[in-house]
């Protein structure tokens, strides 16, 4: 995609100017919160959207004037849009018989598909008689048969329930390592595409926040909107004014963070302005009440998560979370005080107007 927009007819511009590559045989995420183009982007890679300017290209060739049907991708859309009337078989066979392909052609390819996806046994019934993940399944088997270049999926798992959301998530996955075909997967959830995408492409209000690969974006967050929207649960963001007094630091209420060396390089220009300071719930650790260098925090809400534990609390004027193991959480308790250490390396700092991470 290069420089691609979307401009509706009341002048509303949903996508502004993104380019974006993806290579062959990548499974690349799309994901942001609602609202912000991602499904509008993906549906213009399809067809099924016009583009108001740039230029979209698959294998090499443009593809703006191209209808759906001729750009050799395949879509699976988030509610299966599986006939009813159709078994199993005739759904997963209706576009090669669009095509009038040979009938034994057809079945091969069909039966193909149905053992990728362990359906062999579903291929009489009709859709009614499916569950979600089967639906889901059967609407993935109808794409394969087509041996498309692309495949297109459009939040594909939001109707299952979170056990299946998980399996159906690793399902996918295993199929691109069988495949090994060009994949494009939309999703507003942040933990589906971390654990899913080659790359990651962060969109926010119809423009790209930063592409890259799940550890990058969670490490190297390029602005605040990145390292906010990526990361469960998310980081714990404040305003902080970087000290004037040479000394390395940021003062947070009356409270002072120091800064390692490598953090602080960056904010010579910044002294006694205002930044955004972020640090991730797992960089905030607890210690004895002896401990130098540490400061005060009180338990709001604790959250169990079975091997680790949410930790809510107030502390220099903010609400903040860390994320600790088990064990250590049981001495606490809503109302009760403790004392933490925050890993002063893992801190990003962040322009307070342009929001771009000042600290990488």
């Amino acid at each position: 995609m290069e420089s691609v927009e979307k401009i509706y007819d009341n002048g509303f511009k949903a996508v502004h100017g993104i380019n974006l590559e993806v290579e062959d045989g990548e499974f690349m995420v799309l994901v942001g919160p609602s609202g912000c183009a991602k499904s509008t982007t993906l549906r213009m890679i399809a067809g099924l959207e016009d583009i108001s300017a740039g230029s979209i290209s698959i294998d090499g060739k443009v593809v703006n004037d191209v209808l759906p049907k001729d750009r050799e991708l395949a879509m699976v859309f988030q509610n299966y849009a599986l006939y009813p009337h159709m078994t199993v078989e005739e759904n997963m066979a209706f576009s090669l018989k669009m095509r009038k392909l040979p009938k034994d052609e057809i079945k091969e390819k069909v039966d193909r598909a149905a053992e990728i996806l362990d359906i062999k046994e579903l291929l009489n019934r009709k859709p009614k008689q499916l569950s979600g993940g089967q639906r889901q399944r059967v609407a993935v088997g109808r794409a394969i048969v087509r041996d498309p270049k692309v495949f297109l999926f459009d939040e594909p798992l939001s109707n299952l329930d979170a056990k299946l959301r998980v399996h159906m998530r690793v399902q996918l996955s295993e199929l691109h390592q069988k495949l090994k075909s060009t994949m494009i997967y939309v999703t507003h959830d942040q933990v589906e595409a971390m654990t899913m995408g080659d790359r990651i492409c962060v969109m926010n209000l119809g423009k790209i926040m930063q592409v890259d690969t799940p550890l990058n974006l969670y490490n190297y967050p390029e602005n605040k909107f990145v390292a906010a929207f990526i990361g469960s649960p998310a980081m714990n963001m404040f305003k902080a004014t970087v000290n004037s007094d040479g000394s390395q630091s940021v003062k947070v209420a009356d409270y002072r963070i120091d800064l390692p060396e490598n953090k602080i390089n960056n904010l010579e220009e910044y002294l006694g302005k205002e930044v955004y300071i972020g640090i991730r719930p797992e960089y905030i650790n607890i210690v004895n009440d002896d401990f130098a260098e540490s400061y005060k925090g009180k338990v709001t809400v604790l959250e169990h998560m079975g091997n680790e534990s949410f930790v809510y609390f107030t502390s220099m004027g903010q609400e903040l979370i860390a994320r600790i193991q088990a064990e250590i959480s049981h001495k606490l308790k809503p109302g009760s005080e403790f004392n933490y250490q925050v890993e002063s390396d893992k801190i990003h700092v962040f322009d307070e107007l342009s929001e771009v991470n000042i600290s990488l």
